[in-house]
Formats: structure tokens, sequence, C-alpha cells
């Protein structure tokens, strides 16, 4: 199976997405924010924050969500705790790129939501249920673009459909000139979302096509990093991750519609165990926060590295030496 290099600059084609009705979306906008309102107000005493109440008739498929959600603390690493009233924010910044985009949502269905902030570096797993409520599956970190280097683009932003007009396929596990294990280790997979335009954050800016990709990387040496922009413009997850929407099927209608049709794709495991709403879309955002949230920490071997750096400034300040002069007793550089 041919290797696609990790968000390299194309020669191929340009992958669009389908579109639908957009009024009804932005009235299920409408809706939420005003039971937001409500349950911020305190009226609605016991709902979860985010979503609109539960009635009896709503409560199994609730509850079913509920216990994903319990999976995903077992088996995802690098969780993020996200506090009840974000949650209800991220909800509604999803609710509105899809409406912007005219994507479809009105039936039970999957996203993987994205923000992108450097302040952030978190990816969201969602679930939009027939009734209108959305449940909160769970929230880990991630890494997207960082500029300053040639063919790092800055990860674009939209809606993205997961089909196989661009097949995923499966990380080799071998290393490049740098050993590092790109795709992370054998077996993992690619999720390929296509040639997408983005900002390149190199040399004069402008925007030309990258490869846009979700996939893990190197678990021993890149992987500490997630929470933190490291990627060239692809989404980097961690290995947990990745197998739970794997081997879950978490954004796999697509997919999943192909083998109901007797199709036989190489790339699905054998074994699986499908969630009852496999979605088809991966959603980049941009929360614009300008301080990095108590619940989305930095990296802690960026926080060693950041501690080491203002020891050795505060030893610059004391001494009165030159930073190539002073020599900290703690690395300072990764």
């Amino acid at each position: 199976m041919l290797q696609r290099t990790d968000c390299s600059v194309p020669d191929g084609h340009y992958a669009g997405m389908n579109f639908a009705n957009q009024q009804s979306i932005a009235s299920q906008v409408v809706r939420f924010a005003i039971a937001y309102f409500f349950c911020v107000a305190g009226e609605l005493v016991g709902a979860p924050v985010g979503a609109q109440p539960l009635t009896p008739a709503q409560a199994p498929p609730a509850l079913e969500s509920s216990a994903w959600a319990n999976q995903f603390d077992a088996q995802v690493d690098h969780r993020l705790q996200v506090p009840a009233a974000q949650q209800a924010v991220y909800v509604t910044l999803l609710m509105q790129t899809l409406a912007q985009a005219n994507t479809e949502n009105s039936g039970t269905q999957a996203f993987v939501l994205v923000d992108r902030n450097p302040n952030v570096q978190a990816a969201f797993v969602l679930v939009h249920l027939q009734s209108g409520i959305w449940q909160w599956i769970g929230a880990t970190a991630v890494s997207t673009g960082k500029v300053g280097a040639y063919e790092h683009f800055v990860t674009p932003l939209g809606v993205f459909a997961h089909t196989l007009d661009n097949p995923d396929f499966r990380a080799e596990g071998t290393f490049n000139k740098n050993h590092i294990r790109g795709y992370g280790l054998k077996g993992l997979r690619v999720f390929d979302f296509g040639w997408q335009f983005a900002e390149r954050g190199w040399g004069v800016g402008g925007s030309s096509r990258m490869r846009l990709q979700m996939h893990a990387t190197d678990p021993a040496t890149l992987e500490e990093r997630v929470g933190s922009v490291q990627s060239e413009g692809c989404i980097r997850i961690p290995s947990s991750l990745n197998v739970f929407l794997d081997m879950h099927g978490v954004l796999d209608a697509a997919y999943e519609e192909a083998t109901v049709q007797g199709d036989d794709l190489w790339v699905l495991k054998p074994g699986r165990s499908i969630v009852p709403w496999p979605g088809r879309y991966m959603v980049i955002v941009d929360s614009q926060v300008l301080t990095r949230p108590d619940w989305s920490p930095a990296p802690p071997v960026l926080q060693k590295a950041s501690a080491a750096r203002a020891l050795t400034n505060r030893r610059v300040q004391r001494t009165g030496l030159k930073p190539e002069l002073t020599k900290p007793n703690v690395r300072t550089t990764l």
C-alpha cells in the first residue's frame, strides 16, 4: 500500500463535500442558545449544561451515549476535563460552523471537533441525537500546525467529510531520516480528508493545498507534546484516541454504508465494536481564546522547558552574564 507523506504539498485533486439545508441547522442553534441560557440561569436544575433537558422518552439514547463516554474515559489517555459551561460553548460553536457550511445535521451521528487555537489544542468527540440533544463523549489533547518552517501549514478551518473518495490507510511504523515514526506505530489508522487549501506558514504566506489527515505520532518522542502546536498542518492525536476512533467506527458512517453494500474494505480491522451513531465529519474551529484555560494545560515536557528557561533568565538577571555563558543544570532545549 502506497504511504503518503505527512501533510505534504499536493499535486492531486481537491476533495469537496456534500451540503444540505442551512435553515434547519440555524434553528437548532437558536434552540440550543435558549436552552443554554436557562441552564446557566439555574432554571433547568439537574439538566446537563450545554444540552436540552432530558425527558423520560429521551433518557435511553442519552444513557447509551453516557456509556460510551465511560468507555472513552477508560480507553483514551491525554484526556481533558472540560467544564460543563465550556462544553456548551463548543457545542454552540460546532453548530454554528455546521450551519455556515450548510452541512446536514438532522440525524443521529458523531462528530470530531478540533480547536486549533494554540492555547487550547484539543479534540472533542460529541454526538448529536435524533431528538436534538447533544451528548459529550470526551476530550483529549492534540497537536495542529506549527508555522515557521518550510511546508508547514496553518491547520485549515471548516467541515471536512470522511469519505471513501480519500480512503484511509495504515501506518507502516517505519522511521524517517530523523528517526521519527511520523504516523505512529505500525497498524495505526491514518484518517484521510483529502487535499485542502490552507495558509502557508513559511515564506511570504499565501495559500496552497495540503493533504489533511488525522493520525497518531511517534509515541516515544512526539506524543508527549500533544497539547501544543507541533504538526505540519495535520491533526496529531494520541495513539489511544486513534484506536478508539478506529475500533469503534466513530467517523465511519460512509465506510459502514459501503460494507453493507458488500464492499470488502481492507482498512477496517476485524473485531470492531461499532458505536450506534457513526459520523462522517471532522470539524475544525478556532475558539480565539487569548490565554491558556486551566482545563487544557501545556504538555508537561513543555512546562519543564519553560521552567528551565525561567531559571536561566533569573540567573542572567542576578549575575549579569550573557545567556550563552550561563550553564543551568536543567536541560532547556527540546
